[in-house]
């Protein structure tokens, strides 16, 4: 039953159509629906663009080919390829995957050099077996690529009588040949460990600097599923010291140099529901983007060419609690004209987080969030083409209603994220200004009937709006628009034969701006794929 579509071979088409009414009911055009699902489904797909890739000449390097049994790391070594210079337009990595049997989701990554270049998780397979792949534009990453380095891959398995399904990846790297749109980083760099935690040491011509962390809360915990903590008195089987705010910080010699808001992953066994998950993952599921930060403004103080002490904490988590990951990699553009730049911080601002989280006891629980932190730091340096000043400003929000009951075969969630950016440069040429704006949305709940019947109903949200002004005046807009839908139902506590699940999820991609538009819509029923639909 196994069908395959290479995404750039969608664009613009419209293959199938459905319209569907409730879980697992479908009119379908085109394909046969089953009444519950059976033991293959579609691969697994996402709605996101295909990458758009130079006409120009390429070249193909193996990265990785593993297959993930247990615990033991994939190493190998890289070599640069022959024939596509050491200047190119786009790298591109690809991941090839399958698996077949019984698995949980797994967590993943891959580095060059001790660069994080991808961190993903991994679909749970049908008794058939599945094969998927994911693409990633690792272009900024150009500096690692220009000299032999050591390879290493991981995603964590266990294979026994009962988890059967082992991870067969392969991985490459195609190199095109010319110059980036837009310039990749100089140096690209990772924090070295002392006795003291880890420090960083730049360039002494460094001009602006952008601190990327793959933050991810995972490992089958309850930082897995962090938004649902609650405090203290309220009864719930994860616990948080203070609820779910969390917050992904970065200090620079102790000092608060940048906060965001973590996204809320969803790995495909989530909510306790894999029908959910077995075509359409959640967004960013197998594509787990780091957080960044610019730590241009305190350029002027690394710029001293000593070693300067680097801290990556994730707040909310309580005291020795393992699952977060926080791995980091700092992008560096040089000053090409001069070994040695000056500046200063002339600015910082940092206000208290606030965190409130209120229990309300009932025949349904009830926790209610308002949590929120601003940091502005301003800066600058003293260039090769003048005086340059940088100003970043962050604002998190976090808003969410949990309500459960206490023996939690009734347990939702409805939660907005807001991270908003501004970072502003002038000096030598027009002022430009870029301001993002970031939301994430979860909204669903998890219900155990009487019959033993689970059934999971959830709406997830990735949106972001980016606008760029030149002196005032918009020069660069962009607007995404990634939402999920899912409602899947099973009879728990049964063998696998036996849960007669059904279920629906949808995707619909939208990301358009001045560079252009993109659309999609793909439907499942039952692990059917009953439309790909693109509207631009």
């Amino acid at each position: 039953m196994r069908r395959r579509i290479v995404m750039s071979m969608l664009a613009g088409a419209t293959l199938l159509v459905s319209t569907f009414f409730g879980t697992g009911t479908a009119a379908a055009q085109g394909v046969d629906v089953p009444a519950e699902f059976g033991t293959d489904w579609h691969d697994p797909m996402t709605a996101s663009p295909p990458l758009d890739r130079p006409h120009t000449r390429s070249c193909q390097v193996m990265l990785a080919d593993a297959q993930f049994r247990d615990f033991t790391p994939y190493r190998g070594a890289y070599t640069p390829p022959k024939g596509c210079g050491d200047s190119w337009s786009e790298i591109v990595l690809r991941l090839d995957g399958k698996v077949r049997g019984r698995q949980y989701d797994r967590l993943g990554h891959l580095s060059v050099g001790g660069v994080e270049i991808l961190r993903t998780s991994t679909p749970e397979p049908s008794p058939d077996g599945i094969e998927w792949h994911v693409e990633k534009d690792v272009t900024r990453y150009s500096d690692t690529f220009r000299g032999a380095q050591d390879v290493e891959m991981l995603i964590g398995n266990v294979v026994d009588d009962t988890y059967t399904g082992v991870i067969d990846v392969h991985v490459t790297l195609t190199f095109y040949a010319g110059r980036p749109r837009t310039p990749a980083p100089d140096r690209v760099l990772t924090l070295a460990g002392t006795s003291d935690g880890t420090t960083l040491t730049t360039p002494r011509n460094s001009e602006r600097i952008v601190a990327e962390v793959y933050a991810t809360g995972s490992g089958g915990g309850c930082e897995e599923f962090w938004y649902l903590t609650v405090a203290d008195p309220a009864s719930y089987s994860c616990k948080a010291d203070h609820g779910p705010y969390r917050e992904v910080q970065i200090k620079v010699d102790g000092r608060l140099a940048g906060i965001a808001a973590p996204f809320p992953n969803v790995w495909t066994g989530g909510w306790s529901n894999p029908f959910l998950w077995y075509v359409l993952p959640a967004p960013r599921a197998f594509d787990v983007r780091p957080v960044e930060y610019d730590l241009t403004p305190f350029a002027g103080l690394l710029n001293d060419g000593r070693p300067h002490r680097v801290e990556v904490s994730v707040v909310g988590v309580p005291a020795g609690r393992s699952g977060w990951s926080t791995p980091v990699n700092v992008l560096v553009w040089r000053d090409a004209h001069r070994a040695h730049i000056t500046g200063a911080l002339t600015g910082y601002r940092a206000t208290d987080l606030t965190n409130s989280s209120v229990h309300t006891p009932g025949s349904e629980n009830r926790v209610d969030t308002d949590a929120g932190h601003r940091l502005t730091v301003s800066g600058y340096l003293d260039t090769s083409h003048g005086r340059v000043t940088t100003t970043v400003s962050r604002t998190l929000a976090h808003t969410s209603v949990h309500r459960w009951t206490d023996d939690e075969s009734t347990d939702g969630l409805d939660a907005t994220w807001t991270d908003d950016e501004t970072v502003t440069v002038g000096g030598h040429g027009p002022t430009r200004t870029t301001h993002t704006h970031r939301t994430y949305t979860m909204n669903g709940a998890t219900n155990v009937g009487s019959d033993n019947r689970l059934r999971t109903a959830l709406t997830l949200g990735d949106r972001a709006s980016v606008v760029e002004r030149r002196d005032g005046r918009r020069a660069v807009w962009s607007r995404l628009d990634d939402t999920y839908t899912g409602d899947a139902t099973y009879t728990v506590n049964v063998p696998r034969d036996q849960r007669h699940a059904v279920g629906t999820s949808a995707e619909r991609y939208r990301l358009y701006g001045s560079d252009g538009c993109y659309d999609r819509s793909l439907t499942t029923v039952q692990g059917v794929l009953t439309e790909d639909r693109s509207r631009c």
